[in-house]
């Protein structure tokens, strides 16, 4: 039966007692956040706990909660805010002072029916694209993981960064088009 709920309607019940409700918006946005943290953190060691202290921090906020938006902007800010939170607190290590580029094998595309090489040929792609992202700058990155990785609309982005909506668009634009370049760019080295 809560499969067919709205996120919405189960944050609303979740709020009146029942726990079944927030196992199915566990269940269905528990990745999703992962995902949304593992791009913008600094430090790979920082992601699981954040993940943790957004669920804990929704548990002790659904007392309060309202539906004003989409259930998933408001755990989405949960989460934006207790990183920012890290961020103010801790001094951030570079990824190059931890050995390297992090991986994150979640954003990996699995495709059992391929061959070893086809394999490793789609996770050297996938690496690439990787890289590539981490260059953009925070705001036009944290605009394209949104909306390609965790399937938000540009007016949640928008209410989720409290900034206008063409402000997403034009991150998300110049995003793409310094990927483009960027693959190329890489593409053309190896040729």
């Amino acid at each position: 039966m809560h499969a067919t709920l709205s996120d919405e309607t189960l944050m609303c019940q979740y709020r009146d007692g029942d726990l079944r409700a927030f196992q199915e918006l566990y269940k269905r946005h528990n990745n999703g956040l992962y995902r949304f943290i593992a791009w913008r953190a600094p430090r790979r060691d920082w992601v699981e706990e954040i993940v943790q202290d957004s669920w804990a921090n929704l548990h002790k906020a659904r007392e309060r909660y309202e539906v004003e938006s989409s259930f998933r902007t408001y755990l989405y800010q949960i989460a934006r805010n207790r990183l920012f939170d890290l961020l103010r607190q801790q001094p951030v290590t570079l990824a190059s002072e931890m050995g390297g580029e992090e991986e994150y094998e979640c954003f990996a595309i699995a495709d059992d029916s391929s061959s070893p090489e086809m394999s490793l040929q789609q996770k050297q792609q996938v690496q690439k694209l990787h890289m590539a992202i981490r260059t953009l700058p925070n705001e036009q990155k944290e605009a394209l993981v949104l909306q390609q990785f965790n399937g938000l609309s540009l007016e949640e982005i928008s209410e989720l960064t409290a900034v206008p909506l063409e402000t997403v668009k034009s991150r998300l634009r110049y995003a793409m088009q310094k990927l483009r370049a960027i693959l190329q760019e890489r593409q053309g080295e190896l040729a």
